[in-house]
């Protein structure tokens, strides 16, 4: 009997270890989960701030000549009834996926309208570097507001100015 009561706690001690042992394991796979949603939402926010910018540069562009100028709201992406033919150059209006709000930072155009948009977000990224084309600039931002998709239409330098005969 005597050695039966010294082995009672053993097994008590063991699940304590277990238990220990798979709450450490759950919070590992929570962080890592965390962040690869976090990393799916960033890249929810390079496509869907890539389309804006798309829309808004194909909107630029199909000004009728002579009236070039910005959408002045999201609205006018989804709708442009500037010609006769309606133009849609956006599909929907997208939710900022980052803070899961219809509220977008807009970046603003030399004319009033909207040159681009870009996240209310002061949460800091993950991703810092490795951007391509027109998103090379978000390189080492602080935050996602740094992050601006803004079109701003190629201006070909100026020609040098001509020098005059001495």
């Amino acid at each position: 009997m005597v050695r039966a009561r010294r082995h009672a706690g053993f097994t008590y001690v063991g699940l304590l270890i277990a238990v220990a042992v798979l709450g450490v394991g759950l919070a590992a796979i929570g962080q890592v989960w965390r962040t690869a949603a976090a990393r799916e939402k960033e890249r929810e926010l390079l496509f869907i701030g890539n389309e804006y910018r798309t829309a808004i540069m194909n909107y630029y562009a199909a000004t009728p000549a002579g009236l070039v100028r910005y959408p002045r709201t999201l609205q006018d992406l989804l709708e442009d009834r500037r010609t006769r033919a309606l133009k849609r150059h956006l599909r929907r209006i997208y939710p900022d996926p980052i803070t899961g709000s219809d509220a977008w930072g807009f970046v603003p155009a030399p004319d009033g309208g909207i040159a681009g948009v870009f996240s209310r977000s002061e949460q800091r990224p993950l991703k810092i570097a490795g951007f391509i084309g027109a998103d090379a600039r978000f390189e080492d931002a602080e935050k996602y507001s740094d992050w601006k998709f803004a079109y701003a239409p190629f201006k070909p330098p100026a020609p040098p100015a001509a020098r005059k005969a001495p």
